[in-house]
């Protein structure tokens, strides 16, 4: 985390956040670091559906067709997000950390995580096979937080 807020720091990049299924524990662990202020911007927690609406401007349509966990509604959460922000980078994730609310289709650990720099867009989708929620939360942060590294 050290490492790319001075990353971050050292390139004059801004980061935003919109959260779903993290519930703010990617906001909470970079703004938890000395520096985070030169480089942190906003966080977003739109964890319900209503809120990625009214908010973040999803589309309703696109979550009617494709549910909230979704590549295409992390797309336009992290779309939305740089609209909105205005930072260099821009991060949305969104998933199912369980215990419950899994299916065959979306299972409980299915995480989609979005980055955007510039025109340059990345969605992941991450499958943790972890028994506890907040595993898979810090396993979704994790992530992100290393694909953001080698992303800028």
């Amino acid at each position: 985390m050290d490492s790319l807020i001075k990353k971050l720091t050292k390139k004059k990049l801004k980061i935003s956040f919109a959260e779903s299924c993290t519930g703010g524990m990617l906001a909470s662990t970079i703004t938890s670091k000395s520096g985070a202020s030169k480089v942190f911007n906003l966080g977003l927690i739109t964890y319900s559906n209503q809120a990625k609406i009214k908010i973040l401007k999803i589309n309703k349509s696109i979550i009617n067709k494709y549910g909230a966990v979704s590549y295409e509604c992390c797309l336009a959460m992290v779309n939305n997000l740089s609209k909105i922000s205005k930072a260099n980078i821009n991060v949305s994730i969104t998933g199912i950390a369980g215990p419950k609310g899994g299916t065959k289709l979306k299972p409980v650990g299915l995480v989609f995580i979005g980055i955007k720099k510039g025109n340059k867009t990345i969605i992941k989708k991450n499958f943790f096979k972890l028994k506890n929620r907040k595993l898979i939360q810090k396993a979704a942060v994790n992530k992100t937080l290393e694909l953001v590294n080698s992303f800028i």
